[in-house]
């Protein structure tokens, strides 16, 4: 597959810029010697940021359908909400606790907090290019975001008649004077500030309208039968005289504000971590403010009051904007059922081993192991397939799971749910500090154990991040554990988004390290036996990789060279990235598929001449982590949970699970192949921490990313096999077992 990368392209006129991102790199060269110098590692924060401009890329990328476009801009704009939220609050926390604390790269949170606020400056600069080049694209397909202004008066009446019959019941004014304090401002919530006075009279006073965006509230109400649109606080700043009957209005100003996400609790002294959950989402909701976005022309006076009742810096927390603010909303254009303007509609395939009728364990127990890839092969009907089937099989006797994040439309609370009403035992790791998740997983949680399944929440003091399902069934020679093992969550939902993988296996000895791993998660009390073929994390997972890299290295030679390839999202642990660092210095090549952070500088001559480093952002997500070893010609090969970053491995429960079946190793490295030799959708790191998009090479027909090379086929895969099988596309009927 990785061939069929190489010979298909574009002109290369026809490919984005490379984009390099300025203030954002490093251009200092430490000592081959020293391996602990602070050049040689680049800031989490700011290389994270450097992600977000790859994918900031996107929605300028002309190659790119129009209203897949704008969702990249809407993504860009979220993945920044979040920075925010977590990254920026984590740093003000640092500095208001007095931190001085040098990072692993040589700086402190307060040089942390100013570069990063040089790069966001950059982009925003961007975004906004972007948006209005966007919207000008918008309106050359009728697409349409118009003034309220500007609409013809029976267009008003239309708009306005429906924000008062299903808006304005919900809108709420509060004024703001002597005898009404300045009002609490929800997290992300976009307000208009409202300057009023009454008829002949010239003292004025301010008010705060919250635009009630959310819960089936759009911000974008059509206007006509068209795709033309005006936002919702557009229409509401020009509506406001039933709110302040009898007043004048002097000014509109629009403002929204970013709350800090960082409000985690100790659990160490913590009798119910449900309460504890519960009050670290009330302290969320009043957790201190980070940023304060206002429209472009508002009053100095109302911007500095805003700033000193929000408790933030005027000069660097306040963000003007003359386009529109809070853009993840554009999420509401990309819904548009406009084909033409989306990428062409995808149907993940069944995978081709469970293509036959039979009982989903027995499938596994006489043709496994199977290696599931998503979203190119179907999670209904492999994994929730999987679960289903164990609730319902009278020899299936009992269910363990981890659940880190799922939804009501995945149906595996309901399927866990059914297994305890059919008398199998069930029990459910549910991690309650999945971040955002927190409140709907008390909610799973409450559910789960009002229909008596055995609920825990790991072990005091770890996020339990691994994903896995463990079936105890009792087979035709005795019982037999059938298990999963996943990279991403049991969710539908993300399931179509992201790129990930699962392992269905009976091998023996995974079951048994599962049932040791289930045991630690519901007891806390270490298995009293080491773990015979999972890795696992925080005990032996980082020490496992380190000892394999140096063994890489032992190994090597010009006969047999070492090779180590690692697909993760983030690499920001200092530990593996100086291991890796000695890898390179001995010679061993090192390929690295790096999603978003890496602290690691390829191509630094004597420390890390063999490592190249390569990003993908494309329509999918990538999620999925794989670990390969050659070992000598030994190789080895591993998928699972975790990234490589101190919190997963030290702090975390996680797993990766060996692939040993050569068919199984054979899809994972044409994966790999594929991906790096991308000239899609693939970004190079260079050794100053910059990136550069990759340009096709000559010929005259467009190149195809690594994604749709998958999707392509998975396709052809899935209809070889129902054509040898002579067997159509079908439901999964509900059936007893053999």
């Amino acid at each position: 597959m990785a061939d069929e990368v190489e010979e298909d392209a574009e002109h290369p006129e026809d490919a984005a810029q490379p984009a390099v991102i300025p203030g954002l790199t490093t251009t200092q060269a430490p000592s081959p010697a020293n391996l602990a110098a602070p050049e040689l590692y680049l800031n989490r924060e700011l290389t994270w940021l450097q992600f977000n401009f790859r994918v900031l890329n996107e929605a300028r990328d002309k190659r790119t359908p129009l209203l897949e476009r704008v969702k990249f801009l809407a993504i860009g704009a979220s993945n920044m909400d979040e920075f925010f939220m977590k990254r920026i609050g984590g740093l003000k926390q640092q500095i208001g606790a007095g931190v001085t604390k040098l990072s692993i790269d040589g700086r402190t949170p307060v040089q942390q907090l100013e570069e990063c606020r040089t790069a966001m400056t950059e982009f925003r600069r961007q975004q906004r290019e972007v948006y209005l080049e966007l919207v000008g694209e918008l309106r050359r397909a009728n697409i349409r975001i118009l003034s309220y202004s500007k609409l013809a008066s029976a267009q008003r009446e239309v708009v306005r008649d429906y924000y008062h019959e299903n808006i304005f019941p919900l809108v709420t004014p509060l004024a703001m004077d002597p005898a009404h304090p300045f009002p609490f401002i929800s997290n992300l919530s976009l307000n208009l500030l409202v300057t009023l006075r009454f008829p002949h009279e010239p003292q004025l006073t301010l008010a705060r309208v919250k635009v009630p965006v959310g819960s089936g509230v759009p911000r974008f109400i059509r206007v006509g039968s068209d795709d033309h649109f005006v936002l919702l606080e557009d229409v509401m700043a020009n509506n406001l005289s039933e709110l302040f009957p009898g007043m004048e209005i002097a000014s509109v100003e629009l403002f929204r504000v970013t709350r800090n996400a960082n409000t985690e609790r100790g659990e160490e002294g913590a009798d119910d971590l449900v309460s504890l959950i519960e009050a670290e989402l009330r302290d969320r909701k009043f957790a201190p403010i980070v940023r304060l976005e206002v429209a472009e022309g508002i009053n100095a006076n109302h911007k500095g009051m805003l700033a000193a009742e929000l408790g933030l810096d005027e000069e660097r927390d306040v963000y003007e904007s003359d386009v529109m603010i809070g853009m993840r909303d554009l999420w509401e254009l990309v819904a548009l059922d406009n084909q033409a303007l989306h990428d062409p509609k995808f149907q993940p395939t069944e995978n081709v081993k469970l293509l036959d009728r039979d009982l989903i364990f027995h499938t596994i127990r006489e043709n496994g192991p199977i290696l599931l890839h998503h979203p190119y092969e179907s999670f209904a009907n492999s994994v929730v397939r999987f679960v289903r089937e164990a609730a319902e099989d009278p020899k299936v006797l009992a269910i363990k799971m981890t659940l880190y994040r799922t939804s009501e439309a995945t149906m595996i609370v309901d399927h866990l749910i059914d297994a305890a009403s059919n008398g199998k035992q069930v029990a459910v790791v549910v991690e309650l500090k999945a971040r955002f998740d927190e409140a709907a997983n008390l909610r799973w949680a409450s559910r789960l154990e009002e229909a008596g399944i055995h609920v825990t929440y790991g072990v005091l003091g770890l996020k339990t991040h691994a994903k896995a399902v463990l079936v105890v069934r009792r087979d035709y020679n005795g019982l037999r554990r059938y298990v999963h093992v996943g990279t991403g969550n049991y969710h539908g939902g993300t399931a179509r988004l992201y790129c990930d993988f699962g392992l269905l296996t009976c091998d023996r000895e995974i079951g048994l390290d599962l049932t040791e791993l289930f045991n630690y998660l519901t007891t806390g009390c270490k298995p009293a036996h080491a773990y015979r073929r999972l890795l696992t994390a925080p005990h032996l997972m980082k020490k496992a990789l380190l000892a394999k890299i140096d063994r890489e290295i032992a190994v090597h030679n010009a006969e047999k060279p070492g090779l180590i390839r690692f697909k993760c999202n983030a690499l920001e642990d200092p530990d593996v990235v100086a291991a890796l660092y000695k890898a390179s210095q001995a010679g061993v090549k090192v390929e690295l598929i790096v999603r978003d952070t890496c602290r690691l500088r390829p191509g630094l001559p004597g420390i890390s001449e063999t490592i190249t480093v390569v990003s993908i952002v494309g329509r999918f997500l990538e999620h999925a982590r794989i670990y390969y070893f050659r070992n000598g010609g030994d190789e080895e090969y591993f998928i699972g949970s975790a990234d490589l970053m101190t919190r997963n491995l030290e702090s975390r429960v996680e797993i990766l699970t060996p692939i040993e079946h050569p068919d199984l190793r054979r899809e994972l490295n044409a994966l790999i192949e594929t991906q790096l030799a991308d000239r899609r959708s693939g970004w190079d790191m260079c050794a100053d921490g910059s990136y550069v998009q990759r340009r096709p090479r000559g010929g005259g027909h467009k190149v195809r990313s690594a994604q749709e090379i998958m999707m392509e086929s998975a396709r052809l895969r899935s209809e070889r096999a129902k054509r040898m099988r002579k067997v159509k596309p079908r439901a999964f009927a509900r059936r007893g077992p053999k």
